[in-house]
């Protein structure tokens, strides 16, 4: 016989989940919707962008030590773990791997299931925490910027960029400037004492584009525009964008309720226009901590046992776990509403 896994449970009270999409190895823990834990470690490159392989080495040397400290934080032991969630969609294939490859390690050992978690829709669920029940998603990070929310049996992408994400744009633009990655943090700085400069602004219906204001941005700073008011004109234009997509988003849904998600969502402008946009509206408006907001495992473990209590046939053996990085938001059926 081969080995009988603790899967059998009815009761699915200890989850730990594992973030491994892209530049952040993390590791959450979540008992009954409560946050125990919430552990990671960033690869941040010298210079230039994240290089796939490196950070998928950098996975890998880290996954012991923040699995050890994200158990010491909730006080559990690894005995204690009924579940494990991991983010296996969308992201970068080898950061993918590296997690795939700790979480089977751990799965096999400990004789448990594994469920499967878009990284996406994580962002989106770890919502309820606060206690959104039905909300559209802005969601802003490096790689993705899209208008989520659901209907119709999947979280539907109402929005997105036809170019490139809102992060790896800001990160682009800063990098050219010299400031290195990540570069939204520095750039919201320098916003703080900037003033308006016209940039293109390129929104079509819940789509936005950023190439036409990168062009723009650089060749202002090429000829001598001041960094400071490239900064407050590029958030100021960026996020009225991604604003009015939102808006539409609430319009066209009927939804009353925008929760915000990503690293970008720690931008305190983004924040403030979400805010009024939604107290003008009067919709609900929602943003999480901001150790929610980045890439976290604690988002992971979050959705993954709203998944596992609602839907057991979403837990798996841990032999049939395997990554899809280019997997949509809408490509998830959502078996767990």
């Amino acid at each position: 016989m081969g080995l009988v896994y603790k899967y059998n449970r009815l009761h699915l009270s200890m989850i730990l989940g594992i973030e491994c999409t892209a530049h952040t190895f993390g590791i959450g823990i979540v008992n009954n919707g409560k946050i125990l834990a919430n552990v990671k470690d960033m690869y941040k490159p010298e210079k230039g962008g994240i290089i796939p392989m490196d950070s998928a080495n950098h996975h890998k040397e880290v996954a012991e030590t923040v699995y050890q400290e994200a158990l010491e934080e909730a006080e559990i032991s690894e005995k204690d773990i009924d579940v494990i969630a991991i983010s296996n969609a969308p992201g970068l294939a080898p950061c993918l791997l590296s997690g795939m490859h700790f979480a089977k390690e751990k799965a096999r050992k400990l004789k448990i299931r594994i469920i499967p978690v878009n990284h996406c829709i994580a962002h989106l669920e770890i919502g309820q925490s606060l206690g959104a029940e039905n909300p559209v998603l802005l969601y802003a990070s490096g790689a993705n910027t899209q208008i989520i929310a659901y209907s119709s049996g999947k979280y539907r992408v109402f929005g997105e960029t036809l170019d490139s994400g809102i992060g790896n744009f800001i990160d682009t633009f800063a990098r050219y400037c010299g400031i290195p990655f990540p570069g939204g943090p520095e750039i919201e700085k320098l916003a703080l004492n900037g003033k308006y400069i016209e940039l293109p602004y390129s929104i079509k219906g819940m789509d936005v584009s950023f190439s036409g204001m990168q062009t723009k941005m650089k060749q202002l700073y090429d000829k001598g525009e001041k960094l400071k008011d490239i900064s407050y004109s590029m958030q100021e234009i960026a996020f009225a964008m991604l604003i009015e997509a939102a808006e539409r988003a609430l319009a066209h849904t009927g939804k009353k309720e925008l929760v915000l998600g990503g690293g970008v969502a720690c931008n305190a402008r983004l924040q403030d226009m979400a805010n009024i946009m939604c107290k003008e509206r009067g919709a609900k408006y929602f943003c999480p901590d901001r150790s929610l907001l980045v890439d976290n495992g604690a988002m992971i473990a979050f959705t993954g046992e709203i998944m596992a209590k609602r839907d057991k046939k979403l837990l798996i053996h841990p032999d049939k776990l395997d990554i899809s990085p280019r997997e949509r938001t809408d490509d998830v059926k959502v078996s767990w509403k």
